[in-house]
């Protein structure tokens, strides 16, 4: 069965799974992920200038430069990897489980977060590519410092993620609703970035001015 990005929407939740175990870990709320994420990030910190004991001054600057990096990886992984169409029934799987089922029930609330299970997973996975990377250049110890900064980037943007979908847009966000609105209900080949448009204005990929009146 074929799952591409499509302007069309169904209201309701989808289904991934008919496992009933492996379905509820597609599933999440917010206040399970404040708690195990948040948890998660306080514990990493604590590593990185308790135990670690990077200086406090190189963690600032490793973790506030992991935040903007998280922000192109934002862009990238949404316009690349979530966007990933081809006729390879399991590339099709993966797009589905990854982000087409978001995009066919926008408003499936339970599925606006990733859940903690394969949240974790995915997160030790990068944590050990940027370990390698850090580890190229002779300090793997700083991606104690740059991992949880990279992580809390990607805390905020889902955060802010789930809000455009479930919120009225507050006053000073409202392009940022628009601009996400425009990429579910119009414009799915455009508008990529979700917590900025930057990376949108840099690689060409703005909707037109127009669409935000």
């Amino acid at each position: 069965m074929e799952h591409k990005i499509t302007t069309e929407h169904h209201r309701g939740k989808a289904t991934i799974f008919q496992n009933p175990f492996l379905e509820s870990l597609t599933k999440t709320s917010l206040k399970q992920n404040i708690i195990v994420y948040g948890i998660l990030v306080l514990i990493l910190i604590y590593n990185a200038v308790v135990i670690q004991k990077i200086p406090v001054v190189d963690f600032i600057i490793l973790f506030v430069g992991a935040l903007f990096v998280w922000t192109l990886a934002e862009y990238l992984l949404h316009r690349f990897l979530f966007h990933w169409i081809s006729e390879n029934q399991i590339i099709q799987r993966f797009h589905f489980i990854m982000h087409g089922s978001h995009h066919l029930f926008p408003r499936d609330q339970e599925r606006l977060l990733m859940p903690p299970v394969p949240g974790i997973i995915m997160a030790s996975l990068l944590f050990m590519i940027f370990y390698g990377i850090f580890s190229l250049f002779g300090a793997p110890i700083y991606t104690w410092a740059f991992f949880p900064g990279f992580f809390l980037g990607y805390l905020l943007y889902s955060f802010l993620h789930r809000a455009t979908h479930v919120m009225k847009p507050p006053k000073r966000f409202k392009y940022l609703w628009r601009h996400h609105s425009l990429h579910h209900y119009k414009y799915p080949d455009k508008a990529f970035g979700v917590s900025n448009t930057f990376w949108d204005h840099v690689f060409g990929t703005m909707p037109p001015k127009n669409s935000y009146k």
